[in-house]
């Protein structure tokens, strides 16, 4: 069985968005790490822009779907963690360009 690497699993996670900010999780910084099992098992730590986030739900089935299309992926747990926070020194060059297109001050 072929495994994603991690590069994959994150070009993969670039489909899933935060509805509320229009730039996808990897960019905006907050994929906190990713482990892939010999089982298939793909493990991603990732936060969120705020503890009180509404749509973490959403974003963590998102996350699942995306990665478990992946070849070799037999289970994907995601799992939020508030440390270290989440800043806007966090995102991509790309995410703060993004985000400076749709009017923020990054």
């Amino acid at each position: 069985m072929t495994l994603p690497t991690e590069a994959q699993v994150l070009e993969a996670l670039k489909v899933v968005k935060d509805p509320e900010i229009p730039v996808n999780v990897v960019d905006l910084g907050l994929i906190y790490g990713v482990d892939i099992a010999e089982s298939g098992l793909i493990d991603i730590t990732m936060t969120l822009t705020s503890v009180g986030c509404p749509v973490q739900d959403l974003i963590r089935a998102d996350a699942e779907m995306a990665v478990s299309r992946l070849d070799g992926v037999t289970e994907v747990n995601v799992e939020f963690v508030w440390t270290p926070p989440w800043g806007p020194d966090k995102m991509t060059d790309d995410g703060k360009r993004q985000m400076r297109m749709f009017g923020f001050n990054v």
